[in-house]
C-alpha cells in the first residue's frame, strides 16, 4: 500500500469539522426542523393518557388516575407504575439519546454486557441523586412549593407553568449545547474531565433526566407529587421520587441491553468505526431532543396559554 493510498483512507479532520464530520451545520438545521416538527405533531393527551395511563393501570392492576394512595407502600407502588407509564411522555425521551451510544461492541457476550451496563450504572446514580434531592426538598418544604399549585393560569401562567418552563427550558438548552458540544462546534465543557473519570458524561445525562421531575406536568405524578408534599416525610419523598425515576429508565435500559446482546456487538462496532458517524448520531439526537424540550416547554406552552401563536397539529 503505497503513502498515498494510507492518506487517502485517513478520516479526513479539518478546522471548519474538527470532529470528522465534513457538513455540521448541515446536521444541525436537520436536528433543528425535526425537533420543531416534533413539537408539532407530538399529541400530550394521546402519550399521556392514552398510554402512559393504561400502562399504570395495566401494572398496578387498577385505575391509577384519582386512585387514593393510602400507605408508603402504597405510594412506593404507584411511583414505580407511574415511572414506568412516564417512559412515553414528552419529557423522558431524551434518554434515549442518553443511551444510544451504550450498545456494546465487544465479542464476548460477558464483555459486552459490562460494557453497557457501567454507562448505565453511572446514568442511574445521576438519575436517582437529583430526583432523590429534589423529592427530599418537596417533602421537606411540602404544599408551599410552586408545582404543588393547581391554579389555572388564565390569561397569565401558573406557578406550576413558571416552574415547567425554567426547569424544562434549562434542560433543553444543556442537551442543545451538548449536541453542538459532539459536533466540536463549541467547546465540550466534558472533555477534560472525562478523561479522568469516564463516567461523568453518564452522569450528567442522568442528572438532566432526573431533572425531568422538577419540571414534570404528568397527571400521574402530580397526584404522586401532592402526596409526598403532604406527607410532610422527606424520606419518603426522596424515595418516591427515585423509584418514579427508576420507573422511567428501567425500560430504555432493558431494551439497550437486549439491543447490546441480540446484535452480537455489531452495533457498537458500527458506530466506533468511524469517529464522525457516533459524532452525528449523538449530537443530532441531542440537538433534537434539546430543541423539542426548550419549544415544548417555553415556547409552545405560550400558544397554550393563549399568549402567543405556536403552528400545532389537529390531534395535537
Amino acid at each position: 500500500m503505497t503513502e498515498q493510498d494510507t492518506a487517502t483512507q485517513r478520516p479526513v479532520v479539518t478546522p471548519e469539522s474538527p470532529s470528522g464530520v465534513r457538513r455540521p451545520w448541515l446536521v444541525v438545521v436537520v436536528s433543528v426542523i425535526a425537533g420543531f416538527l416534533l413539537t408539532v405533531v407530538w399529541s400530550a393527551s394521546f402519550v399521556d393518557d392514552t398510554i402512559g395511563a393504561s400502562v399504570a393501570d395495566t401494572v398496578l392492576g387498577h385505575e391509577a388516575e384519582d386512585a387514593p394512595i393510602t400507605g408508603v407502600l402504597s405510594g412506593i407502588a404507584f411511583a414505580f407504575a407511574t415511572g414506568m407509564a412516564g417512559t412515553f411522555t414528552a419529557c423522558n425521551i431524551a434518554a434515549l439519546s442518553a443511551v444510544a451510544p451504550l450498545v456494546g461492541s465487544r465479542p464476548s457476550l460477558s464483555e459486552r454486557l459490562r460494557e453497557v451496563l457501567k454507562p448505565l450504572g453511572w446514568l442511574t446514580v445521576g438519575v436517582l441523586t437529583v430526583s432523590g434531592v429534589y423529592g427530599f426538598i418537596v417533602g421537606l418544604v411540602g404544599t408551599s412549593m410552586p408545582q404543588f399549585s393547581t391554579a389555572q393560569g388564565g390569561e397569565g401562567l401558573s406557578p406550576r407553568n413558571i416552574q415547567s418552563m425554567v426547569a424544562f427550558g434549562i434542560i433543553g438548552l444543556a442537551f442543545l449545547y451538548l449536541g453542538l458540544a459532539a459536533l466540536r462546534l463549541v467547546p465540550d465543557p466534558l472533555e477534560r474531565i472525562s478523561r479522568r473519570f469516564p463516567g461523568a458524561r453518564m452522569l450528567l445525562m442522568g442528572a438532566l433526566i432526573g431533572g425531568f421531575l422538577i419540571g414534570r406536568p404528568f397527571g400521574l405524578f402530580r397526584q404522586l407529587f401532592r402526596d409526598a408534599a403532604e406527607s410532610g416525610n422527606p424520606f419518603y419523598g426522596a424515595a418516591a421520587f427515585m423509584l418514579q425515576s427508576l420507573g422511567n429508565i428501567v425500560l430504555i435500559a432493558v431494551l439497550f441491553v437486549l439491543l447490546a446482546l441480540v446484535t452480537g456487538g455489531r452495533a457498537g462496532r458500527w458506530l466506533i468505526a468511524r469517529p464522525a458517524r457516533l459524532a452525528v448520531i449523538t449530537g443530532a439526537s441531542f440537538i433534537v431532543v434539546g430543541v423539542f424540550t426548550f419549544l415544548y416547554w417555553d415556547v409552545r406552552i405560550l400558544a397554550r396559554n393563549d399568549l402567543i401563536w405556536y403552528p400545532t397539529a389537529p390531534w395535537s
